[in-house]
């Protein structure tokens, strides 16, 4: 089972045979999200790759304790809850929240544990007074807590980075309390009225990068298997947590690194700055989820990801098909079986699947399935039905496919409505905002809109809905 898997890994710039330090098991942390807004599109991204990563390795056999972490304590969250006049707990009490219903709809199953960073400063303290006591991190006058970059020798590994580089070629934060401007801190001394916690070194709050590396030593002990993230966490945040944790332990911390690709808007960089920046339920209000979900599946996890109307609209068409395949088959006691042709795509899934997780090969897989299970509706219905049940198997591995086959085809190509229930509603709901505005006119473009596409909308005192035009 191990020797099959080949994963790339970050560190060694290579793919990799995979072998879980324990046979049958694998521990797996990925870096989650800092809960002072709702979340992006980047996290999307994060979260269904590892999702996937997940389903495929239970599906091959493996025990999977699958860390996902919450930052629910850092500056950003600091200044956020005191623009909103409310508290910290506040605060992320709601963004998590809002968290776990992003995920649900894009079918993102939860981790196993979802440690806080506040329920773990006790470890946290004490990593950080093993770093202390072994030399690696001293206390500065102002009472923060910094670590000594150039003590810890293989610092730049990760990134392939050289100390001296690294200083003369970023701007480097220059802190009149540190020994060197490249120390990073570990933990701050509270400001007056500042959210704290008590230390030996008095009242603060930990570093970021402190965190990751004691909840994931706690979760998953000194050395795991898998270490995840997004394509920005590489430096300075992971090359940090390797410092933290091999410094601390004197073991090798992670043994795979695992980075997602990015995600632009149009060709550009996402970025509030361009307009471009989208939260997951901005894009969901307008959009299916489960078509936003085999986007994000359909580029390998490591490639970035163009988010455009286009590429949405590429989605809609490739699950259209798939799902085309599946409709008005039994799905139900052949599920289960498998006939030799079945058995046959699996392997293929598994075997393209099993080279780093290639999820645009393995889709490639199943189109070819869907194809053989449209030819054999017509004249073997019982093979057709065996060959749609390894599809809808095949699909949920990578978390699709599950809805009924003619709840996702209303409103697509085959009534000829090009827009999803969810995406009529966001129009709806456009057009009653306008009218609120008395913004008439574009209230009645709205409406044209949607007439033009067979879609016509009926007002009454109960509210709006809509009914598909004949064709």
């Amino acid at each position: 089972m191990d020797s099959h898997m080949h994963i790339y890994n970050t560190l060694t710039r290579r793919k990799e045979p995979f072998t879980p330090l324990e046979a049958g098991k694998v521990s797996m942390y990925v870096c989650g999200m800092t809960v002072y807004d709702y979340c992006h599109l980047g996290h999307a991204r994060v979260m269904v790759a590892f999702d996937v990563i997940t389903r495929y390795l239970r599906e091959r056999g493996y025990d999977v304790n699958y860390v996902r972490n919450i930052t629910d304590i850092d500056d950003k969250i600091l200044k956020r809850a005191d623009e909103n006049g409310e508290s910290i707990t506040a605060l992320t009490e709601r963004m998590i929240d809002a968290m776990h219903e992003d995920e649900q709809r894009l079918f993102v199953l939860p981790p196993s544990h979802e440690p806080r960073a506040t329920g773990h400063i006790d470890d946290i303290v004490a990593m950080i007074e093993t770093l202390i006591e072994k030399g690696f991190a001293y206390t500065a006058d102002n009472g923060d807590v910094y670590y000594r970059v150039r003590k810890f020798a293989d610092y730049g590994k990760l990134n392939n980075r050289q100390l001296d580089d690294m200083r003369a070629g970023s701007r480097v934060d220059v802190d009149i309390h540190k020994e060197d401007p490249l120390d990073f801190v570990l933990w701050k001394a509270a400001k007056p009225g500042e959210a704290h916690w008590p230390s030996p070194w008095g009242n603060g709050r930990p570093g970021w990068h402190i965190e990751c590396s004691a909840m994931s030593t706690c979760c998953l002990g000194d050395t795991f298997d898998i270490h995840g993230g997004g394509p920005d966490l590489t430096f300075p945040h992971h090359e940090n947590e390797i410092a933290q944790s091999e410094a601390a332990t004197g073991k090798t911390y992670v043994n795979t690194w695992m980075h997602a690709g990015a995600v632009r808007v149009n060709q550009e960089k996402m970025s509030k700055s361009l307009g471009n920046f989208f939260t997951i339920r901005d894009v969901l209000a307008e959009h299916d989820p489960e078509v936003v979900r085999f986007l994000l599946v359909a580029s390998h996890y490591r490639s970035p990801i163009n988010y455009s109307v286009d590429s949405l609209t590429e989605a809609r068409k490739s699950l259209t098909r798939l799902y085309t395949a599946l409709e008005g088959l039994e799905l139900g006691e052949e599920e289960g079986e498998t006939s030799g042709d079945a058995s046959t795509y699996r392997q293929r899934f598994t075997q393209v699947m099993d080279d780093d997780f290639n999820t645009p090969e393995a889709l490639a897989v199943m189109f070819e399935l869907a194809r053989e299970v449209n030819r054999a509706k017509q004249e073997q219905p019982i093979e057709a039905a065996k060959l749609a049940g390894e599809l809808k198997q095949l699909g949920s591995v990578l978390g699709l496919l599950q809805q009924v086959p003619q709840t996702f085809l209303k409103g697509t190509q085959q009534q000829g409505m090009p827009l999803s229930e969810s995406e009529i509603e966001a129009k709806i709901a456009q057009r009653i905002e306008a009218k609120v505005n008395k913004d008439f006119a574009q209230a009645d473009a709205i409406r044209d809109e949607l007439a033009a596409l067979g879609i016509i909308l009926k007002d009454s005192r109960e509210g709006t809905s809509w009914v598909l035009e004949a064709p």
